[in-house]
């Protein structure tokens, strides 16, 4: 009940893979993409937000509202060294089952319904999963099991995320990270988390009827409490994280997940029905 339509993250160009080393500003010629011929390939400058190589949802000389204003500032981030390195040596350097694929290679925005009373934070981008495809869980296992539940929980329209322009929709549900990079063996630093954490609080702002947090993994809880504490909210004593457990921090809900993780979900710590049971609790709690 009381589901909305989502706003997904769609039309965007495939990014080029492979990147000059040395010249960050540069992305190499790259492989020559056999749809399109070889012409579609040659240098380019890597995207900001108001280059045209970005989308036009992301450009700040189109009209739009805030949240795409946002998403704009995410996609052309440049504020952490040894994070645009490894995602664009990631692109450079991709394993053989993605050999020829176009990387995204950029920061990720969230994305979703605006309208969502549920808001989920993940810790960052997979290097060939969201760095290649360009949103969030997409492309990797974490995003196949994260997405298959909230297809049967009621959050999504489809099962799978593939693609930007495979036609998934979020409802009632907005995805979003604490870091916005793929880091190195998924492990940003504490500085790397306070560059990026802005960028949460923000979201937070700009979506009002959000009521439920549910944070995938102990570094997401911590991200999204220090998120609801730049807005204001104090959590004291700090809760612990753990799968269901739940804190009221101000206005909101915080919700813990296991993370979907290949190591969480290949030895069962995290299960389906356990997942769903943590996505089924966050829609009793957005209409509590």
């Amino acid at each position: 009940a009381g589901l909305r339509g989502a706003l997904p993250l769609r039309q965007r160009p495939a990014p080029r893979s492979g990147i000059i080393r040395g010249r960050p500003d540069l992305p190499a010629p790259g492989r020559p993409d056999e749809s399109r011929g070889a012409a579609a390939e040659g240098p380019a400058r890597v995207p900001t937000a108001l280059d045209p190589n970005v989308p036009a949802r992301y450009s700040r000389a189109m009209p739009s509202d805030p949240l795409t204003e946002l998403a704009a500032e995410v996609v052309a981030c440049r504020r952490c060294p040894r994070l645009v390195e490894w995602r664009e040596e990631a692109a450079s350097n991709p394993p053989a089952r993605f050999a020829g694929e176009r990387y995204w290679a950029r920061p990720l925005p969230g994305f979703g319904d605006p309208k969502a009373r549920v808001l989920v934070v993940g810790l960052a981008p997979a290097a060939h999963g969201g760095n290649r495809t360009g949103r969030l869980f997409t492309g990797d296992r974490s995003g196949d099991f994260l997405f298959a539940s909230l297809h049967r929980t009621g959050f999504a329209n489809r099962s799978t995320s593939l693609a930007v322009d495979d036609g998934l929709t979020l409802l009632d549900l907005y995805l979003s990270a604490v870091v916005r990079c793929a880091p190195p063996e998924n492990k940003p630093l504490p500085e790397e988390r306070a560059s990026c954490l802005p960028y949460l609080v923000r979201e937070l702002r700009l979506l009002p009827d959000v009521r439920v947090v549910v944070a995938l993994g102990s570094f997401a809880w911590d991200g999204a409490i220090r998120a609801l504490r730049d807005l204001g909210h104090q959590a004291s004593p700090k809760p612990a994280f753990g799968h269901l457990e739940e804190a009221r921090v101000g206005p909101y809900a915080l919700l813990g997940s296991y993370h979907p993780s290949q190591q969480n979900t290949f030895t069962g710590r995290l299960t389906p029905p356990m997942l769903d049971a943590a996505m089924l609790r966050a829609r009793r709690l957005a209409y509590a």
